[in-house]
């Protein structure tokens, strides 16, 4: 790829890492064009932000492709991830550890079908205060640091096109043990994401999920509501964005593979 087409326009199709910040990962690709073409200034922005503990696609667009950003952000999503029922997180994912535990008894396979409906379509969604939504001009999760009650984020509509129950994992009689936090990741969780703070209580209710939505759609939101609608808690604990638009994941290239891009 010569400078000339680079600067006329590329998007990057990048898998982000686990436990990267979508700004780390596109810090990643700018130090590879300003090593493999000697640029000190250029255009570079990302189409979508991931959360940390989230993998997949990331869309990195370079020189005249930045003004496309509003547009590939309005395509709609599909994401695949694993939701647990019956506690709850304060960010509704394993940023932070398991702060309360719930009945999760009386919730079946049958329940969590016939509950997965209320959320298809046009539906209210309060995006996470561990987010960042603006509230007058600030980052929620900011106001979420200094645990102010007074501080809430408005409900706003979102569309869930499609949301398919992959797999549901439920222990009968299961005993619920919180592990600690520097303990090993519990055997059976290999499935799951390892992350250094949360822990994955044992014997809780898993269900693996395919969900595709449109713009400003907050899937950890989504575990949290589908919790209390099954009368317990819910969060994420793992999640991987499959397409963006016309992108797929099967495009996009890994850190390790991405000065292929440019060669």
């Amino acid at each position: 790829m010569t400078l000339e087409e680079l600067q006329a326009g590329q998007v990057i199709c990048l898998d982000k890492p686990y436990q990267w910040t979508s700004f780390q990962a596109v810090n990643k690709v700018k130090a590879y064009i300003r090593h493999t073409y000697d640029l000190k200034k250029f255009k570079i922005g990302h189409a979508g932000t991931l959360d940390p503990l989230a993998t997949g696609l990331l869309l990195v667009c370079i020189g005249k492709a930045t003004k496309t950003i509003p547009q590939l952000q309005d395509g709609e999503k599909v994401y695949t991830g694993t939701m647990v029922l019956g506690a709850t997180t304060p960010c509704y994912d394993l940023e932070r550890e398991v702060d309360h535990l719930y009945p999760f008894e009386h919730i079946t396979p049958e329940l969590i079908m016939k509950t997965r409906d209320q959320f298809l379509g046009d539906i209210q969604q309060v995006p996470p205060m561990f987010s960042a939504v603006k509230i007058d001009g600030q980052r929620a999760y900011e106001y979420a640091r200094t645990d102010d009650p007074t501080v809430t984020i408005q409900p706003k509509t979102v569309t869930i096109h499609e949301f398919e129950i992959t797999d549901i994992r439920i222990t009968p009689g299961a005993k619920v043990t919180l592990p600690e936090t520097a303990a090993p990741t519990p055997n059976g969780a290999t499935r799951l994401y390892d992350n250094p703070q949360g822990r994955i209580p044992q014997g809780l209710p898993q269900i693996d999920f395919r969900i595709r939505c449109g713009k400003g759609t907050y899937i950890r939101s989504l575990a949290r509501d589908l919790g209390l609608a099954l009368g317990s808690g819910a969060f994420l604990s793992a999640l991987r964005r499959e397409q963006v638009g016309i992108y797929q994941i099967s495009q996009a290239y890994t850190i390790d593979e991405i000065h292929n891009f440019f060669e």
